[in-house]
């Protein structure tokens, strides 16, 4: 076995000043807004919190790139659920984990 150096994966960018704001822009614009507001109002608030008790922004750079990533699925989301739930396509569980004991 051979020697390498440790080189640790570099950090991802902090998100930009706007981020949230912008998310939250992208989210009144979304079917789901309804549901969602509220949800990204809250996650935010306790990012916020946690923030302050922690001196770091990691939880809110956290709830960012969560949101981040919802907003982009929601459209394959939507899709599945108008399809009627069709998942003929997917692999039953059982021939992933096993079947039941």
């Amino acid at each position: 076995m051979s020697a390498q150096p440790y080189e640790p994966a570099p950090a991802p960018a902090p998100p930009a000043a706007g981020a949230a704001g912008e998310i939250r822009a992208q989210i009144q614009d979304a079917p789901e807004a309804e549901r969602w507001l509220p949800a990204f109002d809250r996650d935010w608030a306790a990012a916020l919190a946690a923030a302050r008790e922690s001196f770091t922004l990691a939880p809110a750079h956290q709830v960012i790139a969560d949101w981040r990533v919802r907003l982009a699925t929601a459209p394959a989301v939507r899709a599945f659920i108008a399809s009627g739930y069709d998942d003929s396509d997917g692999v039953p569980l059982e021939d992933v984990i096993g079947p039941r004991r």
